[in-house]
C-alpha cells in the first residue's frame, strides 16, 4: 500500500462501492451470526450455520434472510468510507520523511479509524440487530404458543414496547415487519437520540481492536505482493490480503462482538437475561454460558469480513472514485 497523498472525495467513493457490493453479497450470513450469537443454552433454535440458514429460508423467505439489509445497505457508504479514508488520513500524517509507518504507528492510525467509524456503526448495527433477530424471537413464540396450552406458567417473550411491532412477538401474532425507519423514530421518541447508540461502549470495544489488528496487518502482507514499494500488490493478492487479514481480526474481537450484539438486543426472548452494562454482560455470559460462548457466531463473522474486506481493497486499489473523479472532471471541460 503506497504511502501517498490522498484524495479524499476518491476514497469516500471507493468505501462506498465496496460497502454496497460486498454487503450484498455476505449479509445472510452476517443475519445468521446475529441469530446464533443472541440464541442461549437450553433454547436453540439453531444448531449451525448451515440449519440456521435453511429454517430462515424456509420460515421466512428469500427476502427473509436479507431483513436488515436496507439500513446496512444505505449507512454501509458513510460507514466503510469514513473507516477507510479515516486510515488513509492519519497514516499520511503519521508519515515522516517518506519513511515507512513503524508497527506502532500503523496500529495508532487503525485506532483512530476505529474509533471514527463508530458514529454511524453503533446506530446502524443497532436497527440492524433488532431486524435481524425478529425472526428468531417469532420463531421460538410460535413454540411456546404450544407450550401454553399445557403449562400456564411459561414465561412469555419478553418485548420492549417501541420494538415489539417489527414482528408482532405475542402469542397468536402473524408476522408483521416494519422498517429501519420506523424503528428509528420510535426509538428517538421514547428514548431520545441515545436510544440509537446504546452499546457504543461495545461497539468501540470491538471496532478500536479490529482496526489495530487489521490496517497493519493488511498493509504487511499486502507489501509481500509488491515487487517494488511504488508499484501496487496484484488485485488478486490484495483481494486475498484483506481476506486473510479481515478474517483474523474479526475472530479476535469476535467476544466483544457477542457482547455488543446482547447489548443491543433490546427484545428478549424466553428467559432471556438483560444486561446492564459491559461488565455485568461479560459476567453473565461467562456464568451461566461458559467461555465458548464468546466464541458463538466466530465463523459466520470470519466468512461475513473475508470476503467484505477482500471486495474492499479491491475496489479500493482499482481506484474507482479516482476514475469516476477524472471523468467528471473530463466532462466538465467538454463544450
Amino acid at each position: 500500500m503506497g504511502e501517498k497523498q490522498i484524495s479524499l472525495p476518491a476514497k469516500l467513493i471507493n468505501g462506498g462501492i465496496a460497502g454496497i457490493v460486498g454487503v450484498t453479497c455476505v449479509f445472510p450470513i452476517d443475519l445468521t451470526k446475529t441469530r446464533l450469537q443472541n440464541q442461549r443454552n437450553g433454547h436453540q433454535a439453531y444448531k449451525s450455520i448451515m440449519d440456521c440458514l435453511v429454517k430462515t429460508l424456509r420460515s421466512e423467505g428469500y427476502f427473509g434472510m436479507y431483513r436488515g439489509a436496507a439500513v446496512n445497505l444505505t449507512l454501509v457508504t458513510p460507514e466503510k468510507a469514513v473507516k477507510l479514508a479515516a486510515n488513509d488520513f492519519f497514516r499520511h500524517h503519521l508519515l515522516q520523511d517518506g519513511k515507512p509507518l513503524t508497527i506502532s504507528k500503523e496500529m495508532l492510525a487503525g485506532c483512530g479509524a476505529g474509533t471514527c467509524q463508530v458514529i454511524i456503526t453503533t446506530p446502524m448495527e443497532m436497527l440492524k440487530i433488532q431486524l435481524q433477530d425478529a425472526g428468531r424471537l417469532a420463531s421460538q413464540q410460535k413454540v411456546l404458543s404450544g407450550i401454553h396450552c399445557s403449562s400456564p406458567g411459561t414465561k412469555h417473550l419478553a418485548t420492549v414496547p417501541a420494538l415489539s411491532r417489527s414482528y408482532n412477538v405475542g402469542p397468536a401474532s402473524l408476522p408483521r415487519p416494519v422498517s429501519a425507519t420506523q424503528l428509528a423514530k420510535e426509538l428517538v421518541r421514547t428514548e431520545g437520540f441515545r436510544g440509537l447508540y446504546k452499546g457504543l461502549g461495545a461497539t468501540l470495544l470491538r471496532d478500536v481492536p479490529f482496526s489495530i489488528i487489521y490496517f497493519p496487518l493488511f498493509a504487511h502482507l499486502n507489501k509481500l505482493g509488491q515487487s517494488s514499494p511504488e508499484e501496487r500488490a496484484p488485485f488478486y493478492h490484495s483481494f486475498l490480503a484483506g481476506c486473510a487479514a479481515g478474517s483474523t481480526a474479526a475472530v479476535c474481537v469476535n467476544p466483544c462482538d457477542v457482547i455488543k450484539t446482547r447489548l443491543q438486543s433490546l427484545n428478549k426472548g424466553a428467559n432471556e437475561e438483560t444486561y446492564h452494562g459491559i461488565k455485568d454482560c461479560a459476567r453473565k455470559i461467562w456464568l451461566k454460558e461458559g467461555p465458548s460462548a464468546f466464541l458463538k457466531g466466530a465463523g459466520c463473522r470470519a466468512l461475513v469480513i473475508a470476503p467484505l474486506f477482500g471486495i474492499v481493497q479491491v475496489v479500493y486499489f482499482f481506484g474507482v472514485g479516482e476514475s469516476i473523479i477524472e471523468l467528471a472532471q473530463y466532462n466538465n471541460f467538454i463544450p
